[in-house]
């Protein structure tokens, strides 16, 4: 989480250097009610994961839910209803190592992806503006596919949906290009079957989602 808030910090005032060179563009591009952006980010997916690990008859085993970071290519696509108003969608997908850990413990019981789809109602404070701030919520639909057993272990994992919430910042770089930085909080969590139910585990994730990346306004 720390290095996190530090690597976007550090891109922040880039970006605010960055807004300031590019002040005197003559052909910068506001946002407006039909604007259609598309960004391409590099984002970190960074769960905040708890779960115990129990017996099927309840007993806790000890053992612990761990869920590893991974920094994936994204899009995101936004429609402006009104000038201030606009709907984003986020696609990506992001592979982790699920482990089981405790205090003489750490193995790794699956491998797996997630299609973590986002969809959020933004507001946009300065839409005109070289430096555009925006927050935003909504919801998204974990997905998870491909997985992959490992040390004998049998895992299963349920998909489902969960909700979110967003801030980020949009500066202009020339004509219809920006600089987006992006963060968001989802609230997901989901039932784990280990070993056909021999353990089980309600497993919060709430991973936070941090990007940055450039995007296009048509």
């Amino acid at each position: 989480m720390t290095h996190i808030l530090k690597t976007l910090a550090g891109l922040g005032i880039l970006a605010l250097a960055a807004g300031a060179g590019a002040g005197h563009a003559a052909d910068f591009k506001p946002k407006q009610k039909g604007t259609i952006i598309v960004a391409a980010r590099i984002t970190t997916v960074a769960p905040d994961e708890s779960g115990d690990i129990k017996t099927a008859a309840g007993v806790d085993s000890g053992l612990n839910v761990d869920v590893n970071n991974s920094t994936v290519p994204t899009l995101g696509f936004s429609y402006f209803f009104t000038d201030h108003i606009a709907v984003e969608g986020i696609l990506g997908t992001s592979k982790h190592q699920i482990k089981a850990v405790g205090p003489s413990t750490d193995v790794e019981v699956h491998e797996t992806w997630v299609l973590p789809p986002v969809v959020t109602l933004q507001y946009h404070f300065n839409p005109a503006g070289k430096v555009s701030p925006y927050v935003g919520a909504g919801v998204n639909y974990m997905n998870w596919y491909g997985g992959k057993d490992q040390n004998g272990f049998k895992v299963r994992l349920k998909s489902g949906l969960g909700t979110a919430v967003q801030a980020g910042v949009d500066v202009a770089l020339k004509g219809p290009w920006s600089l987006n930085l992006d963060v968001k909080k989802v609230f997901y969590n989901t039932d784990a079957r280990i070993n056909d139910g021999a353990l089980v585990s309600k497993v919060d994730l709430d991973p936070i989602v941090a990007s940055a990346g450039i995007a296009y306004r048509f």
